[in-house]
């Protein structure tokens, strides 16, 4: 790297510094010499930091989306004969709820809606999606291949976006920062299944409209753009709350974007306590959670709010008529077992040991057993 190409780079971040935007071609470029290393390692920290302050705009989020998708993503194109949907949060919000939209899109998937997931391990929680799939069986760190043929044959896959088998230079930047950065969006819009439609859930209600406006830039047809909220407003959720009022941004095949808000009681459920969604203590615990959900054992205030965040999957692929019909197939999916067999499906087909997996997974369910007894 010449020095007249360091100096160039030192001279935008201070451009950044001063509250400039730039173009979607500009944070490309940027980001470009970002991930390939290009830059001295504190160029790339300062460039981290100088956009995050500032705030980046759609158009540079789009730009550092091409970029990552460009130069740093592992592509499939899974066969399969309906849209590609995806479901996730940025992380970072408030409230530290247990995994709600990872057990949503199992949910969805029973339904027969195709999920191709992009999902991380935690940075700043306790137990991101990989975590918790890797916890029940599903092996997160196998190549992109047999992600794609389990969305063919399962109808939902999971692409670990921290594995350099998914993104080789996003990965040494991930390992390196434990704080949010506008990679929080834009990396998890990376998904190398490029799918169109999705319900994405956002860590603050200043970025849901500009994340759905960055969607649309990127392609999106159809989406759901979300941030919860808690009894009072004070504290947000990267998903659709039962504790309060949602913020949603709706964008639509016409390309038009609509905001609004929506409250649990406009889909015949009660308001929930906090301290009911928040997370287990350990990842063990976790996974038994999570799996009580899914096998309908767990009928409370957590599949509420697993049903509430599965309806929008089902409206946005035309399976619900609107959000109250998705809350219903919701609640049913998870009383007949089909939201277990689908995931027992995913075991076997996302894995490079089946058999392993497969066997983690009938052992956590034993114990669920067990202790009904």
């Amino acid at each position: 790297m010449s020095e007249d190409r360091i100096k160039d780079f030192g001279s935008m971040i201070t451009e950044l510094m001063r509250g400039r935007n730039l173009t979607r071609s500009e944070a490309c470029e940027m980001f470009r010499q970002v991930l390939m290393n290009e830059q001295p390692d504190l160029q790339q920290g300062a460039f981290l930091v100088a956009m995050t302050a500032k705030g980046a705009t759609p158009e540079e989020i789009a730009g550092i989306w091409d970029a990552l998708y460009e130069y740093d993503t592992v592509k499939v194109t899974p066969a399969v004969s309906q849209p590609l949907v995806e479901n996730c949060g940025t992380g970072m919000d408030a409230i530290n709820t247990f995994n709600i939209s990872t057990a949503a899109s199992i949910v969805a998937a029973a339904n027969g809606i195709c999920m191709a997931k992009h999902g991380a391990r935690a940075i700043t929680s306790r137990c991101g999606a990989v975590d918790i799939l890797e916890a029940v069986g599903v092996d997160a760190e196998c190549e992109v291949e047999i992600v794609k043929r389990s969305i063919e044959k399962a109808g939902i896959g999971i692409f670990n976006g921290m594995s350099p088998k998914v993104h080789p230079q996003l990965a040494r930047i991930l390992s390196q920062i434990r704080f949010g950065t506008f990679l929080n969006i834009a990396a998890s819009l990376a998904n190398p299944a490029l799918p169109h439609y999705a319900v994405r859930g956002v860590y603050s209600k200043d970025l849901v409209e500009p994340v759905a406006m960055t969607m649309r830039e990127i392609g999106y047809q159809r989406a759901f753009v979300v941030h919860g909220m808690n009894e009072d407003g004070t504290k947000g959720m990267d998903e659709v709350s039962t504790i309060g009022e949602t913020i949603v941004a709706e964008l639509h095949e016409n390309g038009e974007i609509t905001t609004y808000t929506v409250t649990p009681e406009k889909f015949g459920i009660q308001r929930t306590d906090a301290h009911a969604l928040l997370h287990a203590s350990n990842i063990k615990e976790e996974a038994l959670c999570f799996l009580k959900i899914l096998s309908g054992v767990e009928q409370g205030q957590k599949a509420d709010i697993v049903c509430l965040n599965t309806a929008p999957i089902l409206y946005l692929i035309g399976k619900a008529r609107n959000l109250s019909d998705g809350v219903e197939i919701a609640r049913k999916t998870l009383e007949y077992g089909e939201a277990i067999a689908k995931l027992r499906e995913w075991v076997r087909e996302q894995n490079s040991d089946a058999e392993q997996g497969e066997n983690k997974l009938e052992c956590l369910l034993e114990e669920i057993k067990g202790g009904l007894k």
